[in-house]
């Protein structure tokens, strides 16, 4: 198995993100090539926390320039990540 760490890369703390916490989901940016079986063992291992359901999400990428020169940002993964009833992350505690 891979390494929590690999796989659960960063948390994703916008707007949107802060309402989902209020009804017990978290976001996370992950590893491109996981599913959410690998998602859900590793949110529970890194952060203690029983999870009840996992969506995942492609966000494509979006065209963009620099100047005069086009480009595109990256594509990546994202997974929602919903918790039991009255479960938490207290790294997203205060945020």
């Amino acid at each position: 198995m891979k390494d929590p760490r690999d796989i659960v890369l960063r948390p994703i703390i916008t707007e949107r993100s802060a309402l989902l916490r209020e009804s017990t989901q978290f976001v996370f940016e992950v590893a491109p090539g996981s599913n959410k079986v690998e998602v859900k063992k590793a949110v529970e291992q890194l952060f203690k926390v029983h999870v009840e359901k996992v969506r995942i999400v492609n966000v494509k990428p979006k065209p963009r320039r620099v100047r005069l020169a086009p480009g595109y940002t990256k594509s990546w993964k994202k997974a929602i990540v919903t918790l039991k009833q009255g479960e938490s992350i207290p790294f997203f505690e205060g945020v």
